[in-house]
């Protein structure tokens, strides 16, 4: 599965990230949250090889991310970027269907797999559609199908890193969204989420790593990592932290 060993990234003479370890599992949601500036998206570009580490090192499965060919590590590894935008006319279905780029399967098995990833994200009403045609909501839903269908059907040894793929969702499709991913990692697959929310995390989230300046504040799970103290200290934000009434995951609530 995804590794990551003292991983550090510098940016011209500045050290951005540092002291990185994790793994994502099969079958978990780790979800990575910190104030603005704090890493999150400089450690989703190094765990997917968009960045080169300073130090340290990124690993899939038993081998150096960097020594995967490109379209075999593409039917193991999707990237959801925090900003994706598409200038040309394309329709719906053609966006997604670039997530069946690294595959060999047949055009009616992409048919397919589209219009399953498409349902997934609660966007098979926008196919036909073009997609400068689109709110900024729906074009992230799109994309999300997109990463979805790249890595369909999910299974042990994908990985799926989605940045911030709630940001410009309405409350209903940010538990929509995350249910897909969940259920993705029911599947087997390995997924690495950053979120800006906190309740969204505790209640998605099997893991939890918090960052702050570029390195790691707390890591654990929901109820070790999202504490008053923690949380406070991180975010300058006082809360109080109760077990939600239904679920039991720690319910954040700003005083």
């Amino acid at each position: 599965m995804l590794r990551a060993e003292n991983l550090a990234v510098q940016r011209g003479p500045c050290t951005v990230l540092a002291d990185i370890d994790l793994q994502l599992q099969p079958g978990q949601v780790l979800g990575v949250l910190g104030p603005n500036g704090a890493g999150k998206s400089t450690l989703l570009g190094a765990l997917c090889g968009e960045l080169e580490p300073a130090a340290g090192e990124v690993w899939l499965e038993q081998r150096r991310l960097a020594d995967w060919p490109g379209p075999e590590r593409a039917r193991r590894l999707a990237v959801l970027p925090q900003s994706s935008s598409l200038t040309f006319a394309f329709s719906v279905e053609e966006v997604v269907g670039m997530g069946r780029l690294p595959h060999a399967s047949g055009r009616l098995r992409d048919q397919q797999i589209v219009r399953q990833a498409l349902e997934a994200a609660d966007a098979l009403h926008l196919a036909g559609r073009s997609y400068l045609a689109l709110s900024g909501g729906e074009r992230q839903r799109v994309h999300l199908a997109r990463v979805l269908a790249q890595l369909w059907p999910a299974g042990p040894g994908q990985v799926l890193l989605l940045d911030e793929p709630t940001s410009m969702l309405d409350p209903l499709h940010q538990h929509i969204t995350l249910q897909a991913v969940r259920e993705f990692a029911n599947q087997g697959a390995a997924v690495l989420v950053i979120l800006h929310d906190l309740n969204l995390a505790a209640r998605y989230c099997d893991q939890l790593l918090l960052l702050a300046g570029g390195r790691p504040q707390a890591q654990g799970g929901p109820d070790q990592v999202l504490r008053a103290e923690v949380l406070q200290a991180v975010f300058g934000l006082e809360v109080l932290v109760q077990p939600h009434p239904e679920r039991g995951h720690p319910m954040i609530i700003a005083r």
